[in-house]
């Protein structure tokens, strides 16, 4: 049996954690069980995230590779020195003291689940119903905001975005008017100077960074301002219009463009290789993504499947007066539809849109996920993104000890696009959670959890950075300048020497 404890600095903390507390039950459960101990593994995390997708315990099975392939003559060949686990328990020390770890283990080893209500089949992370919530989230964002009585970026560490921050602003605008005077220098600078923001917020940020380069353009005397050109980027419209009113002042200056923020070639392909900054914050956490694993030897992909809790389920059927065994017919729909034209195509269930809107609060709050581990047989055969295949996820995977890590594919893509708009004097500036060593995974939760209404992962640095490089560009990481203490990492990107 392997025990994995990764919140292990909780063991000094100034309250230490009682690691028996949360281990001793699950293992004395396990004992009493029949299964072949050898094979069991035990996974024991710190969920930080007060709102997430999991139980207290969960059963996590490891399945077998196949012995044939399609395609392939004779058996597909075990690596040497392979461990064979069979199941991973996965404990919350968090809320570990909530309920009884061994009847919770033994009754989930006996499969006393009750009825859970499946949304999906099982597949991949990165495709499961989870996004769909999160686009619509985004596509129903002001239904949200109304229903919470707050905006979203309220639920952000803090209340507030560090976009705004008005010091790093000066900074990035620093950088560029000494790269715009040399070209000007030079009589290299195009006429018109580019700047887009993926994933604007309310705004905010672009007027700190607009009012900011209007300021010290007029004391600089370099007449940018009247060149520029500022992109707002987002996925949301409501977003694009919130933000559009708070830079109304810049209106001559600023377009807005609506775009997936995982492809913005798509829209933005007019602007290959003109674009002096891209600017990102608080988006890459926020796309789909698959986990891979590197288990006793072997490499799997993580497979989920959503589904609502039976006490939950039975809860939300009743609120909607459907049976339970109906219920997923009418999540499909909100999905489908949205909360305003579900209330239409519904009307005995949903009698206004403010109920679909609870129903779809409701619904997100009580969903959780299955996961199982699903044996990849060949890097080269998992496709990471429409272009990288996975075989660039080896050197990482096979770094050292046991590892189960995000593979950021919607985060990668929109970086690989990204580094194609830029100019070769511009660079890709990025707020965000970044993982910024691999052991950051073997030691410490990093999603999925739930902001609000949306879906958050932290991003795996040092996979942004290998597939950067291997694109010719300069990725480095430092902690947030301007604000101490919180988990904001910094990452920068541009054409290297």
């Amino acid at each position: 049996m392997l025990v994995d404890f990764r919140p292990h600095s909780r063991l000094r903390a100034k309250e230490p954690f009682d690691l028996t507390t949360a281990v001793t039950p699950v293992m004395t459960a396990l004992s009493e069980s029949a299964l072949d101990l050898s094979r069991v593994r035990i996974v024991c995390d710190w969920i930080q995230y007060k709102d997430n997708f999991r139980e207290v315990v969960d059963l996590r099975p490891l399945l077998p590779a196949p012995a044939h392939l399609p395609g392939r003559h004779g058996p597909v060949p075990t690596p040497a020195a392979v461990r064979e686990d069979v199941l991973e328990v996965a404990v919350d020390v968090r809320r570990s003291g909530q309920v009884d770890l061994h009847h919770a283990v033994t009754g989930a080893l006996r499969g006393d689940l009750g009825a859970r209500i499946y949304l999906e089949d099982w597949g991949p992370g990165s495709a499961g119903c989870i996004w769909d919530f999160n686009s619509l989230y985004w596509s129903a964002l002001e239904m949200w905001e109304k229903a919470t009585g707050r905006a979203y970026e309220q639920a952000l560490p803090g209340g507030e975005s560090d976009a705004r921050n008005v010091a790093a602003a000066r900074d990035l605008i620093a950088d560029l008017f000494r790269a715009w005077d040399d070209l000007a220098a030079r009589g290299a600078l195009p006429d018109e100077l580019y700047v887009v923001e993926l994933g604007v917020g309310n705004g905010n940020q672009a007027k700190v960074f607009l009012d900011e380069f209007r300021h010290l353009d007029e004391a600089n005397g370099g007449g940018y301002y009247r060149r520029l050109q500022y992109l707002m980027c987002d996925y949301s419209q409501h977003v694009l219009d919130l933000a559009g009113e708070t830079v109304a002042d810049h209106v001559d200056r600023v377009s807005s463009v609506r775009l997936d923020a995982t492809r913005p070639l798509s829209s933005l392909g007019f602007l290959k290789y003109k674009v002096f900054l891209v600017y990102v914050s608080n988006v890459y956490d926020n796309l789909p993504t698959d986990e891979l694993a590197q288990l006793g030897g072997r490499t799997y992909r993580v497979e989920t499947r959503a589904y609502l809790p039976p006490s939950a389920a039975a809860e939300l059927a009743g609120a909607i007066d459907v049976s339970t065994d109906r219920l997923t017919s009418y999540v499909h729909k909100l999905l489908r539809l949205g909360p305003a034209l579900l209330n239409e195509a519904a009307p005995s269930h949903f009698s206004t849109v403010d109920s679909a809107v609870e129903f779809w609060r409701s619904t997100w709050a009580a969903v959780r996920l299955e996961e199982r581990y699903v044996p990849v047989v060949g890097l080269d055969e998992y496709a990471l993104t429409p272009t990288l295949s996975g075989e660039i996820l080896r050197p990482l995977l096979e770094s050292g000890a046991d590892l189960r890590m995000h593979v950021n594919n919607g985060a990668l893509r929109s970086f690989t696009d990204s580094l194609a708009l830029l100019h070769p004097f511009g660079k890709l500036v990025c707020h965000d959670l970044f993982v910024a060593d691999l052991e950051g995974y073997r030691t410490t939760f990093r999603g999925p959890g739930k902001y609000d209404g949306s879906v958050v992962n932290w991003v795996n640095g040092p996979l942004m950075a290998h597939v950067g490089r291997r694109q010719g560009f300069d990725v480095h990481y430092e902690a947030f300048r301007h604000r101490s203490g919180g988990n904001i990492v910094t990452m920068t990107a541009q054409v290297r020497d």
